[in-house]
C-alpha cells in the first residue's frame, strides 16, 4: 500500500522517513523515526514533530510525599528542522517555573488553554538552542502518579509511590512530547527519602548515594529509545529477589516469597520468547509486584514490568499475565504503534505471542483453552457493538480512535486471532519467519497499519495471488466484523466443561468433583456457558458446591460475583464489598460497579455507598471510568 507523505512536513537531520521497506534496525542507540504519513499523525498530542521533537529526556526530581508532589528539572534533547525556532511539548497540570537552554538563559515560553483530555500545550521559543531546561513540579493530583499512605501497603509502615503513564498520563508528571511516535531516551536522577528505595523501568546506574536531609538519590539510564509513556517509577519499603541470570522482582518484603514463588518460570518464559522471535533487547527483564491499587493487569514498563498482586493465585495459573507483559518487550515496546488508532498493533500481536509463550511452556493443551477464550473474547465484543459497527475494526475509525479507546475483545482479542488465522493459512513455519522479520526490520521505530499491511505483501505473499485472496488482509484490517476465513478453535479444547454447563442448565446437577480438577480457563468458560438468570437458591446451592465466594483465584471469584450481582444475590454483597475495598484493578472494579448501577433501585445504594468508601483507594485510571458510570455517562 503506497503511503503518503505530506508536504508540509520538512525532512529532520538524521530522521528516517519509513513505508513498509524499512532496513533492520541495530540495537545500538538511535534516533527513532518519526512516520509522516496521514495515519501516523496523532491527534492526541500537541507536539508537532515535522518541526522538533524531543530525542533525550534527562529528569532530576525530588519526591515529596508530604505534599504528593515531584518536582526538579527535565532536561530535554531537541531535534529540529532547519530554521524552526519553536517547539511544542505536552503537558497536563504541570507547574512550570522557567525555561532555559543549556547555559542558563531563560527560554520565552506560553501555556495554553486546557483541553479535556489532552491537558495543555507548552510552546517553547527556543530560538538556536536545542538542549531546553524546564523547572517543574507536578501537582497534588497528577494522574499518573498514585501516593499511597502506609496504610495502603502491604507492610503499613512506609508510604509508596507508583506511576502508570499509558495511555497519556506521563504529560502530567513529565514535560515532554508525550505521543508513542516519538520515541526518546532518557535519564534520571530521583531523590526519595530514606529508607525508600527508587526503582524506574531502565538500568540503574551504580549504588543508591546519599543526598543530604535523609534522603538518598538513585540514578537510571535507557539508552534505548521508547515510547514516552514507558518512562515509569515506583518508590517505597522494597526489596528485590533474583530469579535467573537477567529476571527478578521487587516487591514489599511481605510479598516477595509469595511473588517469588508465582514467577519462578520467568527466566524459562524469557528463552522461550527468544526462541519464537528472536532476541530480547532490553538488558534484564524485571518486575515489581505493586499494592493491589494499581489500575491494570500489568503494563509492560521496559527492564520492569508493573504487575498487579491480583494474579497471584498461589499456582501460576494466571501467569499468562507475566507472558502478556513479557512479549511486549517485542510488540509494543521494540515496535509501537505510531498513534491509538492501531494499538492493535500492541495488543494484538502481544495476546497472540503471548499465547504462543504459553504453549512453549505448559503445552498445547493449555494454550488451546487460552486460545478459545480469546475467540470468546471477540465474538462476545462484535455481539454487544454489532457486526456492522466500526468500532470493530481492528485500524479504529476516528470516533473511537482516543487514547483509552477501542474494545478489548477487539484490540486484544481480534488482533490476536487474525494473526492466529494467517498463521493456519500459511503455515507456522513461514508465519514465524515473517514475525520475526518484522520485529527486526522495525526495530524501536512506530508502526501503522497500512505498514504492517504493507509488510506483510511484500514479504510474506510476495506476489501470491491466491494467497492475498486467502488471507483477506484489508478484510481483517480495515472492515468491521469477523471476515469468513476465521481460525476457530478446535470444538473438543473445552468439550466436557461445556458439557457439565448445559447440564447444570438443564437439570441443576452441579459435578464439584471435577471443577476441583479444572484449569482457571475451564473455569472461566464454565462461568460464561452458566445460564445468566438464576434464582438465589440456585445461586446458594453453586456457591455452596463449587466454594465461588471464598474462592482465591480472583479471576473465578470476579466472575462469580458479577454473575450474583446481575441475579441481585444479597448474600454477595459483602463478598463483593470485600473485593472492591482490596482491589484496584480497574477490569475488575469498573464492571462490578456498572453491573450494580444497572441493578436499579437494588444494586444503585449499593454502588454508592461503596464506592464512597473506596474511591480514594483506586487510581485516576480506575475512578476515570467508575465515575461515568455512578453519574450515569
Amino acid at each position: 500500500m503506497r503511503i503518503l507523505i505530506l508536504p508540509v512536513f520538512a525532512l529532520l537531520a538524521s530522521c528516517q522517513i519509513t513505508g513498509g521497506d524499512a532496513e533492520p534496525a541495530q540495537d545500538a542507540p538511535m534516533v527513532s523515526p518519526i512516520l509522516t504519513s496521514e495515519d501516523a499523525r496523532d491527534e492526541y498530542s500537541y507536539a508537532q514533530p515535522e518541526v522538533a521533537r524531543v530525542t533525550h529526556v534527562a529528569l532530576d526530581l525530588a519526591l515529596d510525599f508530604d505534599a504528593k508532589t515531584a518536582g526538579g528539572t527535565a532536561t530535554l534533547d531537541i531535534l529540529a528542522a532547519d530554521g524552526a525556532d519553536t517547539v511544542v511539548l505536552d503537558s497536563s497540570g504541570l507547574e512550570i517555573a522557567s525555561i532555559t537552554d543549556q547555559e542558563g538563559m531563560g527560554l520565552a515560553f506560553a501555556v495554553g488553554a486546557t483541553k479535556e483530555g489532552m491537558g495543555e500545550p507548552i510552546t517553547v521559543k527556543m530560538g538556536d538552542a536545542r538542549k531546553l531546561v524546564v523547572a517543574y513540579k507536578t501537582r497534588s493530583g497528577a494522574e499518573a502518579l498514585q501516593w499511597l499512605a502506609p496504610a495502603q501497603t502491604a507492610g503499613g509502615k512506609f508510604p509508596y509511590l507508583f506511576s502508570q503513564g499509558q495511555p497519556t498520563l506521563n504529560r502530567t508528571w513529565i514535560p515532554t512530547q508525550d505521543s508513542p511516535g516519538i520515541r526518546q531516551t532518557w535519564e534520571a536522577r530521583i531523590t526519595a527519602p530514606e529508607p525508600l528505595t527508587v526503582v524506574m523501568s531502565a538500568a540503574r546506574v551504580g549504588e543508591p548515594e546519599a543526598a543530604g536531609n535523609g534522603r538518598r538519590a538513585f540514578k537510571f539510564e535507557m539508552d534505548k529509545p521508547v515510547a514516552p509513556y514507558l518512562i515509569a517509577i515506583a518508590a517505597g519499603d522494597l526489596v528485590f529477589r533474583d530469579l535467573g541470570p537477567r529476571t527478578g522482582v521487587w516487591t514489599e518484603p511481605a510479598m516477595i516469597d509469595r511473588a517469588a514463588a508465582e514467577l519462578e518460570d520467568t527466566e524459562k518464559m524469557v528463552a522461550a520468547a527468544e526462541k519464537l522471535y528472536g532476541p530480547y533487547r532490553w538488558g534484564r527483564y524485571d518486575m515489581i509486584v505493586l499494592p493491589p491499587s494499581f489500575p491494570y493487569g500489568g503494563m509492560e514498563n521496559p527492564t520492569l514490568t508493573f504487575l498487579t498482586p491480583t494474579f497471584l493465585a498461589g499456582d501460576k495459573s494466571l501467569n499468562g499475565l507475566v507472558a502478556h507483559e513479557l512479549a511486549h518487550s517485542w510488540s509494543g515496546n521494540l515496535v509501537t504503534n505510531a498513534n491509538w488508532s492501531d494499538s492493535w498493533i500492541n495488543e494484538g500481536v502481544t495476546s497472540y505471542f503471548e499465547n504462543r509463550i504459553m504453549e512453549a511452556l505448559y503445552g498445547k493443551q493449555r494454550a488451546m483453552q487460552e486460545a478459545a477464550l480469546q475467540f470468546d473474547g471477540m465474538e462476545e465484543a462484535i455481539a454487544e457493538n454489532g457486526a456492522d459497527a466500526d468500532i470493530t475494526r481492528l485500524h479504529l475509525p476516528k470516533d473511537a480512535d482516543t487514547p483509552d479507546g477501542g474494545a478489548s475483545g477487539i484490540i486484544y482479542d481480534k488482533g490476536a486471532i487474525f494473526l492466529r488465522t494467517m498463521e493456519q493459512i500459511v503455515g507456522r513455519q513461514k508465519f514465524d519467519a515473517w514475525l520475526m522479520s518484522w520485529f527486526d526490520r522495525h526495530a524501536f521505530q512506530p508502526a501503522t497499519s497500512a505498514m504492517i499491511v504493507a509488510d506483510l505483501r511484500e514479504n510474506l505473499i510476495k506476489g501470491d495471488a491466491e494467497l492475498e485472496k486467502k488471507l483477506m488482509l484489508d478484510e481483517w484490517v480495515y472492515e468491521p466484523g469477523i471476515p469468513s476465513n476465521v481460525w476457530r478453535p478446535d470444538p473438543q479444547a473445552f468439550a466436557a466443561v461445556d458439557a457439565a454447563a448445559t447440564a447444570y442448565g438443564a437439570d441443576g446437577k452441579i459435578d464439584a468433583a471435577a471443577w476441583q480438577g479444572w484449569t482457571t480457563a475451564e473455569r472461566l468458560r464454565f462461568m460464561s456457558r452458566l445460564p445468566q438468570q438464576r434464582s438465589a437458591d440456585q445461586l446458594a446451592q453453586l456457591d455452596s458446591a463449587l466454594g465461588l465466594s471464598q474462592e482465591g483465584n480472583n479471576e473465578v471469584l470476579f466472575a462469580w460475583l458479577e454473575l450474583a450481582l446481575a441475579n441481585r444475590y444479597d448474600p454477595a454483597v459483602p463478598v463483593a464489598e470485600d473485593f472492591l475495598a482490596q482491589v484496584g484493578r480497574r477490569k475488575f472494579v469498573a464492571p462490578l460497579f456498572k453491573t450494580l448501577m444497572e441493578q436499579g433501585e437494588w444494586g444503585q445504594p449499593i454502588a454508592k455507598r461503596i464506592y464512597a468508601k473506596t474511591r480514594k483507594t483506586y487510581h485516576s485510571v480506575t475512578t476515570g471510568t467508575v465515575d461515568k458510570t455512578l453519574s450515569g455517562e
